[in-house]
């Protein structure tokens, strides 16, 4: 399937990489939560590594299994391990892979929650440097001789901040350090984790990926270009015989089975399903994005608009490079002075207030006092986050009438 275009490969990846039973074209939901050996030899040997078996559904089952092998397929990947939510893919992987006196290198612009978890990996004895990600030199600057890994997104959440992913991609690699890239924002097929030279790509699929608001997920995925031999922290007993599953043995075993978030069967189901239009919603969605921007941009009770697309951005130029097919779905921006937020939200007639990005309907939130109100004012100025800023998940609506309606709010406002 791999010469196939992405929206081919994706609509027939449940058919064609997992065979579903009784000629059905998606993976049956298995709701079992324990598997049944006729040989007690069989689960010795499963339990112990030797045999490839579902033993509880706490660490795996066929319908986690099915959707982990589609999601692999899409980022060329060598394993995947899905999760209940973004954030428990997240805090498994960092827990089961780091310990007390690690440095890690992790963007200053991280969304609110990631953020909050870094501090409580500090109060675990992980050391943690924020650094402009924008910016190879700073992040070459916080390496120290116990880094073990930096930890960036590839599109900030809400500034849009751009990380330099190549570049960082090929300091990682002449350092021998575990590069893993957040990739909620630009999922397939926006972006290629695996050329920009990362180690493990980590993904809510309850945003883009599933789509439609009605799930929660996460995954990891090892794409197979870090070499595990060189990571210090990889217990003996994971040292399995194929050394690239060494990390996502030990992110399973210590993240998946210890901690316990695990996805149910039927939001397994859920997003599979969700993700065979991820392509043609991404599609509309960054066109609405562009096309909402640029009217924004123009408008004279609009300070700034925070979006890749737009030629002022920043890192437009990286964008530009990096990214296939379209700049992302978020944008956000900051109203003249003297127009009240949440006035103008209230405002508006088809776009959602609400707190979720990837939807099929454009949301509106503000984000000061709601996601990033834990961070405190401070932590907000050196994000980018001013007190005023609205950010925006683009839908997949006509695009004349998302701008028709930011017209009439935007009227009947400040005057």
């Amino acid at each position: 399937m791999s010469k196939m275009g992405f929206n081919t490969r994706q609509v027939h990846a449940d058919l064609c990489l997992n065979t579903p039973e009784h000629g059905a074209v998606h993976t049956s939901t298995t709701n079992s939560v324990l598997f049944a050996f006729d040989d007690a030899q069989g689960i010795i040997d499963a339990f112990q590594g030797k045999k490839a078996a579902h033993v509880y559904s706490r660490s795996s089952s066929g319908s986690i299994a099915a959707l982990q092998t589609i999601l692999n397929s899409l980022e060329g990947g060598v394993g995947a391990l899905c999760f209940a939510t973004g954030m428990a893919a997240i805090s498994s992987t960092l827990f089961a892979l780091l310990k007390a006196g690690d440095h890690i290198i992790v963007s200053q612009y991280l969304f609110g929650n990631t953020r909050c978890l870094m501090d409580t990996l500090d109060d675990f004895g992980v050391q943690i440097s924020f650094v402009d990600v924008t910016r190879i030199e700073d992040v070459v600057a916080a390496y120290q001789p116990n880094t073990r890994m930096v930890y960036t997104e590839t599109i900030a959440n809400p500034v849009t901040q751009v990380a330099d992913v190549s570049a960082i991609g090929q300091f990682c690699k002449q350092k021998a350090l575990l590069f893993v890239l957040d990739n909620t924002m630009t999922p397939p097929p926006l972006f290629d984790a695996k050329e920009a030279g990362a180690s493990l790509v980590i993904s809510s699929l309850t945003k883009y990926v599933s789509g439609h608001g009605n799930v929660l997920g996460g995954v990891v995925v090892d794409l197979g270009t870090f070499n595990w031999c060189e990571y210090a922290n990889i217990k003996p007993g994971y040292q399995v015989a194929d050394q690239h599953q060494w990390g996502l043995t030990q992110i399973k075993k210590r993240g998946l089975r210890d901690i316990g978030a695990t996805l149910a069967p039927a939001s397994a189901h859920t997003i599979a399903t969700g993700m065979e239009t991820l392509g043609l919603r991404m599609q509309k969605n960054c066109i609405n994005a562009l096309k909402l921007a640029t009217f924004l941009e123009s408008h004279s009770k609009v300070a700034k608009v925070y979006y890749p697309g737009l030629a002022n951005h920043p890192q437009h130029f990286i964008a530009r490079e990096m990214l296939q097919g379209g700049y992302g779905a978020i944008l956000s921006l900051d109203l003249a002075d003297g127009i009240d937020p949440v006035e103008f939200i209230n405002q508006l007639q088809l776009v959602i207030c609400a707190t979720h990005l990837g939807d099929n309907r454009t949301l509106a939130l503000p984000v000061a006092p709601t996601i990033f109100f834990e961070n405190g004012r401070e932590e907000r100025i050196k994000m980018g986050i001013s007190e005023g800023m609205i950010r925006l998940s683009m839908g997949i609506e006509d695009t004349q009438d998302l701008i028709d309606d930011f017209k009439q709010a935007l009227a009947a406002v400040g005057n």
